[in-house]
């Protein structure tokens, strides 16, 4: 599709720092075999996930290469995560989701993955942009090919798909990239934290070592990916769902369901809750927060990563934040009816008021800085309720 349409254009500030001559994007899937994605056994599962992510890369390369040789300009976008990412924030430079919509390869399912209408869910997607306009572009297809069954909610081990087609990210995160990213950082603090050897083993069980020196010396595992796995969508695959929909369930859900496995949760989530009642059977593993916060406005950002609107029931408030000091930002975050909603500058009526020197609020969430200490050297003021503030973090663990 052309790079001016409507629908990329905030995408295009990040599309232009990869090739900033792109005119087109080109987008195209690759299909993974749907069986080794149902898995239970997670190394059949990644091996599947990274075999062809590998493939979408060389097919990117070699498009590149056939118009390259005959004298079009064009470059490739890396698939999977690339080495920009810098979490809360943005994880990639060319959002290949966004772009496969436009193109009209299919639409954004309950799961936040997208269903190509012939292959379902079992596709990964990329990118190809080049330096010229084209005679044709695709359109988005007008209908969106999830059947709304919510297997994929049922699947996720930690609650992170809702049934209402809300998401909460930092769960998903936590959890499914336990060895990618910063939370790979968690698995450092206990290596760096331990006294020794006996006190390293018993913070972390030989099963989980082995698997982080599988992800540090071939490709990281995903743990889950179930919501994908499950997923009935897609004219190729919907045929065996519709005809019987139990044995879908008894034959692909129940396996990944009833699977033992440890679960990565974050104290005080609601995924910690969640799992606890839906999945009884799984082990559940306290793990810290690695999303390190480095500036007041990506604090802000990060709200809505990691918002948790279970334990955000029965509270109704309007925050007003003020930043000082090295960095200055003002907010309005409000939270009613288990739903947040973060606006740039003070609107309405707050039902408290935080003022904070914005380096010491870092290191609060950062977990360097007692905000006790804080509160009594005023370097954070609050005017209002305090336990409103309590509040406040209760929903963001």
């Amino acid at each position: 599709m052309e790079v001016e349409r409507a629908t990329l254009a905030d995408q295009r500030p990040y599309i232009d720092q990869v090739f900033a001559g792109t005119r087109t994007l080109l987008s195209f899937v690759v299909r993974m075999n749907r069986e080794p994605v149902r898995s239970p056994t997670r190394s059949v599962a990644n091996q599947e996930f990274h075999a062809v992510y590998d493939s979408v890369n060389d097919t990117a390369r070699r498009i590149v290469r056939a118009l390259q040789e005959r004298g079009i300009r064009a470059c490739n976008a890396v698939a999977a995560f690339p080495m920009e990412v810098e979490l809360p924030g943005r994880g990639w430079m060319v959002a290949h989701k966004p772009v496969a919509v436009a193109a009209g390869l299919g639409q954004i399912g309950i799961h936040r993955s997208v269903i190509h209408p012939k292959f379902g869910s079992f596709v990964l997607l990329g990118t190809v942009l080049i330096g010229h306009h084209v005679t044709n572009y695709d359109q988005p297809i007008d209908y969106n090919p999830c059947l709304g069954c919510k297997l994929c909610v049922a699947a996720c081990p930690v609650g992170a798909i809702k049934p209402d087609g809300a998401f909460d990210f930092i769960t998903c995160y936590t959890h499914n990239y336990r060895e990618f990213l910063s939370n790979f950082g968690d698995w450092v603090g206990a290596v760096t934290d331990a006294k020794n050897y006996k006190d390293y083993r018993s913070r972390v069980s030989d099963g989980e070592t082995n698997s982080v020196w599988q992800s540090l010396s071939f490709k990281p595992g995903y743990k889950a990916a179930y919501c994908i796995a499950v997923c009935p969508a897609g004219e190729d695959v919907v045929n065996p769902f519709l005809e019987d929909r139990k044995q879908h369930r008894d034959a692909v859900v129940a396996p990944l369901t009833q699977r033992n496995e440890t679960l990565y949760v974050l104290p005080g989530s609601d995924a910690e809750t969640y799992a606890a009642r839906r999945f009884p059977h799984k082990h559940q593993k306290r793990v810290r927060n690695q999303l390190r916060l480095t500036s007041a406005r990506m604090f802000l950002d990060g709200l809505k990563l990691s918002f948790q609107r279970g334990r955000s029931k029965g509270l109704s408030a309007v925050y007003h934040w003020s930043f000082v000091g090295d960095e200055e930002v003002r907010a309005t975050v409000c939270i009613d009816g288990g739903k947040l909603d973060v606006v740039t500058g003070h609107q309405g009526d707050p039902d408290i008021s935080i003022t904070a020197d914005s380096n010491t609020w870092l290191k609060i969430v950062n977990r360097e800085y007692s905000i006790l200490t804080a509160l009594i050297l005023r370097k954070v003021r609050v005017k209002g309720d305090l336990a409103l503030l309590r509040a406040f973090s209760r929903c963001f663990p």
